[in-house]
């Protein structure tokens, strides 16, 4: 079994900021750096660093990003359908303030540029029981559904970021849609959690159904199965950039390999409470190895 991601793939420029700029303010950066990022980057790399799983990244960037397949290699994943075109790779402009929380403005560049043809051809190295990974980052997410399912590949989805164009892809096809609140409000109508869950689950009743809740934990459901929950471990907050992008990465590389779902749970909640201490996106998510670090926290 192989993870196929048609992921997006960015080049990162963040500046750290005492708090998030207002609308009409301008205020200076203690320190700016520049790195590899792109909600669907961030996740291969999670998938990558949780072990045993060949995930492959399948995205497109421009000349200004050629440097981006090294990286992503050196943190095993594989590039080979990761291709280069003419326009510039999709960018993000990410303020981190003093307290770890985060703003970001994208710029989508080549991560729009998802052919049919190009989907198909990769699409044709894959094969019954394997998984697509998509976020709402790229195009032609409706192409890639109906295509992958065609094959009896299984489908996870993160839907973000949010926006009505979500509302018209076949989400009776995927297999596992992880939403954080605000996705999970926009699917179901419902802004409570709690009741999100429920209309969730009822509406697809085949899909497994994740909200992630910040500090307040995480929820699974699957149609009138029981309810899973965990929580988090209180830990000092440095950037919160890839804490959702490592909780998905890690969850399914744990359900592909065939641990529970309250494993799966627990172990992708200790990842993305590791990335959360540290600064960075996909260069702050740990290995199952660094979750130990852990053990001087309280579980909340």
């Amino acid at each position: 079994m192989r993870i196929l991601n048609f992921g997006s793939t960015n080049i990162d420029i963040v500046f750290a900021v005492d708090h998030i700029v207002l609308p009409g303010e301008t205020i200076s950066s203690h320190a700016m750096s520049r790195s590899t990022g792109g909600k669907g980057a961030n996740q291969s790399v999670a998938v990558a660093k949780a072990g045993q799983h060949e995930v492959f990244h399948a995205g497109r960037i421009g000349p200004d990003g050629l440097w981006i397949k090294d990286k992503l290699a050196s943190m095993g994943v594989d590039t080979t359908y990761l291709d280069a075109g003419d326009t510039p790779t999709g960018q993000a402009l990410i303020q981190v303030a003093s307290d770890g929380q985060n703003s970001i403005v994208l710029y989508a560049g080549a991560n729009k540029e998802f052919s049919e043809r190009w989907i198909d051809s990769v699409l044709s190295h894959f094969a019954e029981g394997d998984w697509v990974m998509l976020q709402n980052e790229v195009n032609n997410l409706s192409y890639i559904i109906n295509a992958a399912k065609a094959k009896g590949m299984r489908i996870c989805f993160n839907p973000a970021p949010f926006d009505d164009s979500v509302l018209a892809l076949p989400l009776r096809m995927i297999d596992l849609l992880v939403v954080n609140e605000v996705e999970a409000a926009g699917i179901s109508g419902q802004e409570d959690p709690e009741k999100a869950m429920d209309k969730l689950t009822m509406t697809y009743p085949d899909t497994d159904v994740i909200i992630t809740l910040g500090k307040s934990g995480v929820r699974h459901g699957k149609g009138t199965g029981p309810r899973h929950r965990f929580g988090t471990w209180k830990v000092p907050v440095v950037d919160t950039t890839a804490a959702g992008d490592t909780f998905i990465g890690c969850y399914l590389a744990n359900i592909a390999r065939g641990n529970p779902v309250e494993t799966a749970l627990r172990n992708a909640s200790a990842a993305s409470s590791v990335t959360v201490m540290r600064e960075g996106a996909m260069d702050s998510i740990p290995t199952p190895e660094e979750l130990s670090v852990l053990d001087s926290y309280p579980l909340t």
